[in-house]
Parts: C-alpha cells; sequence; structure tokens
C-alpha cells in the first residue's frame, strides 16, 4: 500500500530525528476526512483543455443550427406551445412547423440564465454550473439490474431506485442522483412517477434528477416536493430536484405531452434538463458534426420555449446525441465517436455560455468488466477534460443503458475520483517547483522521497487512491488470498446499504407513504 511503502523509507533515515506521535498517529491522520478545500479532487472543479472543435467549427455549427431553425423548424407542438411560441415571435408555417427567426434565437439566448445553482437538500451538495465545472452523475431509464456474480438480468423496482439513491449519498465522486432504472414493480403509471422521485429523495440529499411521464401527475409529485422541503415557498427558494425532459423527438419534433410536462415544471419554479437524444445514423444525421448541429438546434428551440414562459428560468443545454454501431444500427454509448460527440456538446455549450449536461459513462458490455472499464474511462475522461458541466449517466448504465449494476456505481467512483484528478491537472506554483525539496535528498540526505516532509504532506492533497482498486504487489495479492475486484465492490456496496437509511425525517416520510402507495421499504 501507498501507505506503507512511505514507512519503509523512514526506516532508511537513522540520522535524522523521529518525528513525534509515531507511525500510528501519522497513520491515524493521514486515514481522517480530509477539508473539503484540500482534497485532491472535489465537484465543480473546472475543466476545458481537450477542445476536438476549433472556433471555426464552434461558428460554423452555431450558424448550422440557425439555418435549421429558421428553414425547417419543429414539428409537433401542442395548442399551449404554439401560442406560447409564437407570441415571442415564432412563425407557425402552413405545415404546421413552428420555425424561429434568427433574431428570435439569438434575443432569447440573451434572457437565458447563466452560472446557475442545482441545489441539494444539503447546501454542501450544490451544484454550481459556471465556466468549465465539472460534476458527474448518474442518469439513463435502465429496464434491468444487472447481477455481476449470477450474470443475470432481472426487472428494474422502486426498491432497486431507492438503494442506487442511498449508495450515491456516500461515494463522495457521484455529485447528483438522477433517476436510473424505471420501477418495474409499480404498474400504475402515475403511482411510477411518485415511486421514481420518491425513492430519489428518500435515499440521498444530493441533487435529484427525474421525469414525469404525464402532465397530470405533475401536482401530486410537486406536492411531495412541499412536503420535504416544507413549504411551497421553501421549495421554490431552493429547488433540490431538476426536470429531465425530452421535449424533442428527433429529429425536430416537439414532444408534446412531454412539453406540457415542461410548461407546469417551468412555472412552478423547477430547473430543466432541456434533453435532445437523436440517434447518430438514426434520428440524428451520421456525421458526427451534423449530429451535434442538430442536437444543437432542437435545444435551442427549447431555450426559446422556456424563456418565452420565464425569462431567466433555470434551464441546461442538454445536447445528448448518441451512436449508433452503423453496422447493426443498435446503439453504442461506449464508443469513441460517442466521447467525441460529447466532448463537442461541452463545447458548444462553452460557446453558448450556457450550463450544459450530456452523456458520459455509459458501457456497451453487459457487465462490469474490461470493457465497460475501458468505455466508461474514456467517454468520462473526455467529459471531463472538455469541462461539461453535467455529465449524465457517468456510472451503472452496461448494454446500451438497458441494464443497472449497483456494483458498477461503487466501482464507477473509483474510475471517477481517477477522472477528477485528470480534470484538475497539474499545479505549477512556486512551491511545486523549488528544488529546495531536491537539495535535501540529494546532498547528503538519504537519497530517496520517501518519508520526506514534503511527500507526506502532499500524499492526501496531491494524490487520490482508490477505494476498491487494487495496487498490491503479486506477493501481497498472494497473501491477501487472491482478492478479485467485483469481490471488493460487493462487500462496500453491502457496507454502505448496511448504514445508509431513509434521508427523509420519519414524520415525513409516514405522512407521504399514508397519503401515497410508496413500494419500496
Amino acid at each position: 500500500m501507498a501507505g506503507e511503502a512511505l514507512e519503509v523509507g523512514e526506516t532508511c533515515e537513522p540520522a535524522r530525528a523521529r518525528r513525534p506521535g509515531g507511525r500510528a498517529a501519522r497513520v491515524a491522520m493521514r486515514a481522517a476526512p480530509l477539508a473539503e478545500d484540500v482534497r485532491p479532487v472535489r465537484p465543480g472543479m473546472p475543466g476545458g483543455q481537450y477542445n476536438p472543435l476549433s472556433q471555426a467549427g464552434m461558428e460554423q455549427i452555431h450558424q448550422s443550427a440557425l439555418e435549421a431553425l429558421e428553414v425547417i423548424g419543429l414539428s409537433n407542438a401542442p395548442a399551449s406551445g404554439v401560442e406560447i411560441l409564437t407570441g415571442a415571435g415564432a412563425v407557425l408555417g402552413d405545415d404546421g412547423r413552428i420555425r424561429f427567426p434568427r433574431a428570435l434565437v439569438e434575443d432569447m439566448l440573451t434572457k437565458a440564465a447563466r452560472n446557475i445553482t442545482l441545489h441539494a437538500r444539503d447546501p454542501k451538495h450544490d451544484l454550481h454550473l459556471s465556466g468549465t465545472n465539472v460534476h458527474f452523475g448518474t442518469a439513463g431509464a435502465a429496464v434491468h439490474v444487472v447481477d455481476p456474480v449470477t450474470l443475470e438480468y432481472r426487472d428494474s423496482t422502486a426498491q432497486d431506485l431507492y438503494d442506487a439513491a442511498r449508495l450515491v449519498d456516500n461515494l463522495d465522486n457521484i455529485h447528483f442522483y438522477q433517476r436510473t432504472m424505471v420501477c418495474r414493480d409499480v404498474v400504475d403509471n402515475k403511482e411510477m412517477d411518485l415511486n421514481t422521485l420518491y425513492a430519489c429523495l428518500a435515499g440521498t440529499r444530493k441533487h435529484v434528477g427525474t421525469s414525469f411521464f404525464d402532465p397530470s401527475h405533475v401536482a401530486d409529485c410537486f406536492d411531495v416536493l412541499y412536503t420535504v422541503a416544507g413549504s411551497e415557498e421553501a421549495w421554490r427558494e431552493r429547488p433540490f430536484v431538476s426536470n429531465s425532459n425530452c421535449f424533442v423527438v428527433p429529429p425536430m419534433k416537439f414532444a408534446e405531452e412531454s412539453c406540457k410536462v415542461m410548461e407546469d415544471c417551468v412555472r412552478r419554479g423547477m430547473p430543466m434538463l432541456l434533453l435532445s437524444a437523436g440517434q447518430a445514423g438514426a434520428t440524428a444525421p451520421a456525421p458526427i458534426a451534423l449530429a451535434i448541429v442538430q442536437a444543437v438546434a432542437e435545444c435551442l428551440a427549447g431555450v426559446v420555449y422556456v424563456n418565452a414562459i420565464r425569462p431567466g428560468a433555470p434551464a441546461i443545454f442538454g445536447t445528448w446525441p448518441f451512436v449508433s454501431d452503423l453496422r447493426t444500427g443498435a446503439m453504442s454509448g461506449g464508443s469513441a465517436e460517442q466521447a467525441l460527440l460529447t466532448a463537442g456538446c461541452a463545447q458548444m455549450h462553452r460557446f453558448y455560455g450556457l450550463p450544459g449536461g450530456a452523456a458520459s459513462g455509459i458501457s456497451d458490455s453487459k457487465l462490469p468488466d474490461m470493457q465497460a472499464g475501458w468505455e466508461q474511462g474514456i467517454t468520462n475522461a473526455l467529459a471531463g477534460l472538455a469541462g461539461l458541466n453535467m455529465c449524465y449517466e457517468a456510472v451503472g448504465m452496461h448494454a446500451s443503458l438497458l441494464g443497472f449494476c449497483l456494483e458498477s456505481l461503487v466501482l464507477g467512483d473509483d474510475l471517477l475520483g481517477q477522472v477528477m484528478r485528470l480534470v484538475r491537472g497539474i499545479d505549477v506554483t512556486p512551491d511545486s517547483t523549488s528544488i529546495e525539496a531536491m537539495k535535501e535528498v540529494c546532498l547528503g540526505g538519504p537519497g530517496h522521497y520517501l518519508g520526506s516532509d514534503q511527500t507526506l504532506k502532499l500524499m492526501q492533497t496531491e494524490y487520490i487512491y482508490p477505494n476498491v482498486g487494487n495496487r498490491m504487489s503479486p506477493k501481497e495479492w498472494n497473501e491477501a488470498g487472491k482478492p478479485i475486484l467485483l469481490d471488493k465492490a460487493i462487500e462496500r456496496k453491502n457496507e454502505i446499504l448496511s448504514r445508509a437509511g431513509c434521508v427523509i425525517e420519519p414524520e415525513i416520510d409516514q405522512a407521504i407513504r399514508a397519503r401515497f402507495n410508496i413500494y419500496f421499504r
């Protein structure tokens, strides 16, 4: 282990006085939780080091998106949406399509909210979406839970959703919890929306994202939110849930029911994820650049829509294009092309200065295996380095979003810690480039840096260590019984779930369960 290696170094310094407190005290000090401001990684660190698009490329995508909105427009707007959009200056054509003059889009971009905060029930988990600040979290609508031991896929339940939320609440490198699974044990759609929302809230105090199946379900779901918040006023002051809203059905069509949900949620003060999820080669164009053009155009239509309802309403620019394996048409969320799409979208969010989100971390693999590792590692690393504000679906998702694995949350926490260390980059300061430590070691010193004051000082604040990842030597690994990674993940998962309970106050939980049919324990 890293800490043990340093102690070995200390035995090679007989001429130096031993530090007070002894080895045990120093090990205990290093094991203690670090203050937030000195942790090696933390939520919201700025990225932006990776830029697959040039400035000219971003400008060309922007111009093409404006042209698409003005010439092609979007169809299928609900009557309420037609009224809202035409009232703002959009044009309803004889073909039923809503077209957006460039001047209207540019005007609404000046009104759109920037530098927004997605609140959490615990303020220490608030997400500040500005610049290139990076946050990783979950999302998706998996219909199966993956058992990595039996290799079976089973239907996901409300209990699974609650358990995943409890894990996220206790995993430092997963910064928010958006609904991950469909509660397939809940048959009634309204009860499903209520259970989805409440399972997330009961499991974590971090920011939550959810969706609503039908506009008629929104009022009761907000009653749950007001109850948890304490009042409608308290909710509006710190809205701790955002609405993941697929307001468009690519290519270039509004989703009528989702638009009605969006209108209601915006008026009730809920932040919106304006989600465009075309699939390149299927519901979006095959060229990566043109897939981004379509996603940007659709999300710009969402910006106009939201700001026509309530200028400055908090909204996330959710360009979320996926990739098809063009040989089969199947989705390929773990591909290099997916990583490029997501990074390019992150740049477009920065081009507009808008808070943005996209997909990263999806695996096409059915299990948490080596394929899942390289797919999740590459796509999350590029998303973080591109400065994506909200990296959705970053952990847990398998089989191209059809399966969710609780153990993958635990493994993904380690993976995201490493990614965030990449995002942080290299600290170059007068202290970090001073040769004083080199002089001390090389000119009459022990000839190594193990156990030096500088090394001991920086080992926790400059370096990050995995919780389940194995760095033993082969000899240590053999002596420890040859532990495998999955066993450690299962062990940590079980330990967290054994102590993590409901984070809703008992009287509030009782009141909600008395009114609604809640399925999870």
